[in-house]
């Protein structure tokens, strides 16, 4: 028992002894198979490394293959500027993308910069000979890596910094260096178009039909610079062998300055060329003008083909079904009436949907538009397939108001513009005659949209004027006007009654106190001046100077807030005016619903208009 208890001991020791050894064993023989395998590959490397002729160029062809290092290009001094401004420009829209695009810059030249001393230190050391060694091999290394990850630590920290401490004057230097980086992309392409404009003075001093060798050159040099050029506006669109051309064009241009040496003439020759240019010019600007204005009194073709559909289908309906809704409201003078004269269809209902829409009180707002007997159909059946909600619509036809006088004067005027001509713009000197039942009336002019609720201006106190309006009065600011502007001053009847200084004020959004207008009896003085106005050049042609006559020392100035002008005509209205603006005018000739309406602007009367209205898109008519 004692000998086999032994042996069993024994046994379970000789186990437990190879279970230790055997793993010891193993990693051993792993690791001396590890070592001999990476020493025969890093002696293989040393031996192609250490047979190259220039060891710190070997230093660095061996960094560029593994490290790949930026090009030599990025890391030029004179370079560095352009490529800063470059960087804060394409990365200027988030924080985290300017202090990226940042970092990445100053990365590359502290790798440069650290890569360059230590290639130095290693040529005046001499640590990297022809037979090399393996450990000062390895501990340059790892020197490298170790300064590569302390220059990137130190561009995080520099990012920072550069951040927080950036200047406006630092900044203000980046942008303009990066504008004069951006003035000089087009040189090349200014250069072709000078070599154009001397090869064709040269060809205008050859006399008339000469077929020299030197002019036919001259002749095919241009042609091959115009296809060069062709449309490009900046060096970056012109083809590589645009270049070769320009030296090609270069030299035929010292053969030609060679044969025809005289100065004088050459500047007498471009001169002439200038002065035809400018003449183009001024030709085609007046041609351009002129179009602009045909096209504002021209009624686009949706426009006609809008009109035309719904008279069809106004008189398509019974008369019995032609009613409007609330028509015991038109004669209430408790409830605000607006007041707008136009032939104009789109024009009229974006009027009264930007003002019901932006009411607060829609219930209150009665409209009153006054037409021609051409577009009375069509108004009416679209206030009738699209009444404005809770408000109310009236629609009149001026050929109704059978106590409108007939001897306007202003149909006698020379001029073919409706601004001037049509009776419906005069309408607004007969207020009273046509609302008899009304105290006040607020008049629109069908080129403006209401932002804002006016029932501020309703209850504004007159002070016992007869209009409010915005004053135009101020110098420098849009539609700015003296009297004597439009007004004859030197007439002794003007000079005597008028101050040529006094505060003018624009016709558009005009509240009107029918009461005191009929106090004064404004429309017999209007008569008077219209009559004396036929007889001699008292103002200039339009409504607005008799306005300001008619009304004079009779309004009250409103704040320019109420009504911003100059959206038809100019195109530096502050964007924060437009949308502070109660009532904003496209006064001028470049009006929303026209092709030549200003685009920046068409928005703010396009949003008041549904344009997915089937009768709209029949007509091809789109914001």
């Amino acid at each position: 028992m004692k000998r086999s208890g032994r042996w069993q001991r024994t046994l379970i020791l000789a186990l437990l002894f190879l279970s230790l050894v055997a793993p010891l064993v193993y990693v051993s023989h792993l690791l001396n198979t590890l070592t001999s395998d990476g020493r025969r590959d890093f002696l293989d490397d040393l031996s192609s490394f250490t047979h190259r002729s220039d060891p710190l160029n070997a230093i660095e062809q061996e960094g560029a293959e593994e490290l790949e290092e930026p090009k030599e290009i990025v890391y030029k001094e004179e370079d560095f500027d352009s490529t800063n401004s470059y960087i804060l420009q394409k990365t200027n829209d988030t924080a985290a993308s300017k202090s990226e695009g940042y970092r990445n810059n100053t990365l590359e030249r502290n790798e440069f910069d650290q890569d360059k001393k230590q290639g130095q230190e290693a040529q005046q050391k001499g640590l990297f000979s022809m037979d090399g060694d393996v450990n000062v091999f390895n501990t340059t290394v790892t020197l490298k890596q170790n300064m590569h990850t302390q220059s990137q630590r130190m561009t995080d920290v520099n990012v920072e910094v550069i951040d927080k401490k950036s200047s406006p004057k630092a900044i203000q230097h980046r942008q303009s260096s990066r504008s004069q980086s951006q003035r000089v992309t087009n040189q090349k392409v200014l250069e072709i178009k000078d070599q154009i404009i001397r090869a064709r003075a040269y060809l205008g001093f050859a006399p008339p039909g000469s077929n020299s060798h030197l002019m036919k050159e001259l002749k095919l040099r241009i042609k091959e610079m115009e296809r060069a050029v062709g449309e490009a506006t900046k060096d970056s669109d012109l083809s590589r062998s645009a270049l070769q051309k320009m030296r090609h064009m270069e030299a035929s241009l010292s053969k030609a300055n060679r044969a025809f040496p005289d100065c004088t003439a050459m500047a007498a020759k471009l001169r002439a060329m200038n002065h035809n240019a400018e003449e183009q010019v001024r030709s085609h600007q007046h041609e351009g003008t002129y179009l602009i204005h045909l096209a504002a009194r021209t009624t686009p073709k949706g426009l006609h083909c809008l009109s035309m559909q719904l008279t069809a289908d106004y008189f398509a309906l019974k008369p019995e079904d032609r009613k409007l809704p609330n028509e015991n409201k038109i004669h209430d003078p408790k409830l605000y009436h607006y007041a707008v004269f136009s032939d104009n269809l789109l024009a009229c209902a974006v009027v009264v949907n930007s003002t019901v829409s932006n009411a607060k009180k829609k219930e209150k707002l009665v409209f009153h538009v006054v037409t021609n007997s051409l577009n009375f159909p069509a108004i009416w059946m679209w206030f009738l397939l699209n009444p404005p909600g809770k408000a109310t619509v009236h629609i009149q036809s001026i050929e109704n108001f059978e106590w409108l006088p007939m001897y306007n004067t202003f149909n006698k005027h020379n001029s073919s513009d409706p601004r001037y001509t049509s009776e419906l713009n005069y309408l607004r000197f007969y207020l009273p005659d046509i609302f008899p039942t009304l105290n006040k009336i607020l008049l629109f002019d069908h080129d403006v949209v209401v932002q804002q609720d006016l029932s501020g201006l309703w209850n504004a106190n007159l002070k016992g004027k007869v209009i409010a309006a915005v004053g135009t009065c101020q110098e420098g600011g849009t539609s700015f006007h003296r009297m004597d502007m439009l007004i004859n001053f030197s007439d002794p009847f003007i000079a005597e009654r008028f101050d040529a200084n006094a505060c003018t004020w624009a016709f558009g959004m005009n509240l009107f106190d029918l009461q005191q207008w009929r106090r004064h009896n404004l429309t017999a003085l209007y008569h008077r001046y219209l009559q004396m106005g036929s007889k001699r050049p008292l103002w200039n042609i339009g409504s607005l100077p008799l306005g300001w006559l008619t009304f004079y020392n009779k309004t009250k100035v409103l704040d320019r807030r109420w009504h911003i002008l100059g959206l038809g005509y100019d195109s530096g209205v502050d964007k924060n005016e437009i949308e502070g603006a109660a009532v904003i005018h496209y006064d001028g000739i470049r009006k929303p619903w026209l092709d030549i309406a200003m685009g920046r602007y068409r928005s703010y009367w396009t949003k008041y208009m549904n344009f997915d209205l089937p009768i709209l898109q029949r007509c091809n008519l789109q914001a």
